[in-house]
């Protein structure tokens, strides 16, 4: 599942006692700007004076299914026309309002008050919104709105993912626990569970046929699979089997995987790398059976167009203002930094393979977690640069420089109590990220 191409409902609202001529020009070139938008525009490239214009558009409105309503504020109105069209058409609402010079003459379009009304009478008609005060040329102006839009698109999205859980979450792990029913009336995400004991069933009696082609391609990506242990290895091949398997049978855009011990002790292998590959494919999957990881995993996914990747932050540095993320094989191997060596190894601890070793590429990076932390829904969010380093730990793992003190980084994420597992992507998110958040009516913790 990817983030289609938006459908943008665009108004320009303005007064006939202002200065006709040039707010048709702004609004002309608000029109220009958003048709470099890599999107679909519904509505009229006239200014709409009077009720009956605006009733014609919301008739037109009504009939596409909007990701954004976009009010284009062009001079001043009262708030009317704003709140009808709020009020009939079932999308996010943006009000862009326009700068005009202090020349000293009349103030040709009092756009910015026109705004201000409206977004008063949303608030008391307890209406969300967003708005924009920018030239109508100015590219910052679509950065905002493409933001909302792909926003939108994941709250649409969200209602219709179906989501996997394949065992219990370890005891203790507290940070893995998860209401069912309160996440599908929060979100519309459907969640269904899975015995681990029938999958490690079926992992153990995939046909040979499905794990040699799963093998053939692990040897194309690491240089030393020949040095494995074959027989867990082949296991583990088919532990991936098995995982999509069950994800092309339920239609899941994501897993979340009770990892261990049972792997270990019952079929022999690690499930790291088997789940690796899954995220490579972008079906997310995530370890000790973290629905809520998996879950912002997905929405990462989404947001960056390219896998996404759970981990722990594991260590901190205050001499370099740095961080590493860590899980024990889990990345996609599409994050490996290409200067760098992909191998294949053994979990840390039960000495079994499969698992990815590699460190990450460098680049820019989101990271992010819906949080159930202090028992409250909430959006976490930081940011900052993925270093070339050498590798921190066995298995995979990158070291981020952050955008903030990476003591604060700590203290807010200790006095905040948050779980122990945060998503990656590669890509600046935050904004949309924000937006997510407010339609999805939960506070915003930025912690980097």
């Amino acid at each position: 599942m990817k983030i289609k191409k938006p459908v943008l409902g665009v108004i320009a609202l303005a007064r006939s006692t202002f200065d006709v001529p040039f707010a048709e020009e702004v609004a002309e070139k608000a029109w220009k700007n958003l048709s470099a938008l890599d999107a679909e525009l519904i509505g009229s490239r006239q200014l709409s004076f009077d009720a009956e214009a605006v009733k014609e558009n919301i008739e037109r409105f009504k009939a596409e299914e909007l990701d954004l309503l976009l009010i284009l504020q062009v001079t001043f109105t009262d708030a009317v026309m704003t709140t009808q069209l709020a009020k009939t058409v079932k999308a996010p609402v943006l009000i862009w309002s326009f700068p005009e010079n202090r020349a000293g003459d009349r103030l040709r379009l009092n756009s910015l008050c026109g705004a201000n009304l409206a977004g008063h009478a949303l608030g008391k008609a307890d209406t969300p919104f967003d708005y924009l005060h920018q030239p109508a040329d100015h590219p910052e102006a679509n950065q905002k709105i493409l933001s909302l839009t792909k926003a939108s698109s994941v709250v649409k999205m969200l209602a219709e993912t179906r989501l996997g859980v394949i065992g219990e979450h370890p005891d203790g792990f507290d940070t893995c626990v998860y209401d069912q029913e309160a996440l599908k009336n929060w979100c519309g995400v459907t969640v269904e569970r899975h015995k681990l004991s029938d999958f490690l069933q079926q992992a153990a009696t995939v046909p040979e046929s499905q794990t040699e082609q799963a093998y053939r391609r692990v040897d194309r990506e690491v240089t030393n699979l020949a040095e494995m242990e074959q027989e867990p290895l082949r296991k583990s091949m088919s532990v991936y089997a098995a995982l999509k398997a069950l994800s092309e049978k339920y239609s899941y855009q994501g897993l979340a995987v009770r990892c261990w011990p049972e792997f270990f002790t019952e079929l022999g292998c690690a499930a790291c790398g088997a789940m690796s590959m899954m995220n490579e494919d972008q079906i997310v999957c995530g370890c000790e059976a973290d629905l809520f990881g998996v879950l912002t995993t997905l929405i990462l996914q989404w947001l960056g167009e390219a896998p996404a990747f759970m981990a722990d932050l594991v260590d901190i540095s205050s001499k370099d203002n740095t961080g590493v993320f860590w899980h024990c094989g889990l990345a996609p191997v599409s994050m490996a930094d290409p200067e760098g060596e992909v191998k294949a190894t053994v979990h840390t601890n039960r000495k079994k393979p499969f698992l990815y070793e590699f460190t990450l590429k460098p680049g820019r990076v989101t990271f992010a977690r819906i949080s159930q932390s202090k028992n409250k829904l909430k959006m976490v969010i930081g940011g900052g640069e993925m270093v070339r380093a050498p590798m921190s730990y066995t298995g995979t793992s990158g070291v981020v420089q952050f955008d903030i003190s990476v003591d604060q980084v700590l203290e807010n994420i200790m006095h905040e109590c948050l779980e122990h597992h945060y998503s990656l992507s590669y890509g600046e998110h935050k904004a949309t990220l924000r937006r997510l958040a407010d339609l999805l009516n939960i506070p915003v913790l930025e912690i980097s």
